[in-house]
C-alpha cells in the first residue's frame, strides 16, 4: 500500500504546575485558541479544548508523522511561552510535568467532546485528582498513587 491512512484521536489531559489555578476566565478562551493553533501547525486537528483553572482537556486528531510526546511537548512549551510573552496570565505560569493521553474511538468522539465542554459542571462533583485517577482506571493504566501528584 503506497499511502498511510490513520484516524488517531486522543483525549489529552495535563495540569498547571502544582495544580495551581492559573487559567483564569479571561485567559481560557485565548489559551484554548492558541493550543488549537499549535495543533493545526502540526498538521493535526483539535476537535474540542476545555478545562478548568488548574488543568486542560484536548480532544484532537493527531497526524501520524508526529510522536504524541512531541505534540504534548510543543503544546506545553509554546503555550507557556505565549502566556509569558502576552502577559495574558501570571509570570509564574507553567505546566506540570507529565500528562495523560487516552485513545478515543470514532464512535466515542461525541461523548468525549461533550464531557470536555461540560468541565465546569463535572467538577462541581469531582476533583481533578479523582477525575484523572478514574481515567487511568477505566483505561487500565497501572499507576502508583505516590507518583501521581
Amino acid at each position: 500500500m503506497p499511502g498511510t491512512y490513520t484516524n488517531l484521536h486522543y483525549h489529552l489531559v495535563f495540569s498547571t504546575k502544582e495544580r495551581i489555578p492559573m487559567i483564569h476566565e479571561d485567559l481560557q478562551p485565548q489559551l484554548y485558541r492558541y493550543l488549537g493553533g499549535i495543533i493545526r501547525s502540526l498538521d493535526s486537528m483539535a476537535t474540542e479544548i476545555g478545562g478548568m483553572p488548574d488543568h486542560v482537556h484536548i480532544l484532537a486528531r493527531i497526524h501520524p508523522k508526529h510522536a504524541l510526546s512531541d505534540v504534548v511537548r510543543a503544546l506545553k512549551s509554546k503555550s507557556s511561552g505565549w502566556v509569558h510573552e502576552e502577559g495574558a496570565g501570571t509570570s509564574k505560569f507553567a505546566w506540570q510535568e507529565g500528562y495523560g493521553a487516552f485513545s478515543v474511538s470514532r464512535s466515542d468522539l461525541p461523548r468525549v467532546g461533550t464531557y470536555i465542554r461540560n468541565q465546569a459542571e463535572h467538577h462541581r462533583k469531582t476533583t481533578f485528582q479523582d477525575e484523572f485517577r478514574r481515567f487511568l482506571e477505566v483505561h487500565e493504566i497501572p499507576f502508583d498513587e505516590k507518583y501521581l501528584w
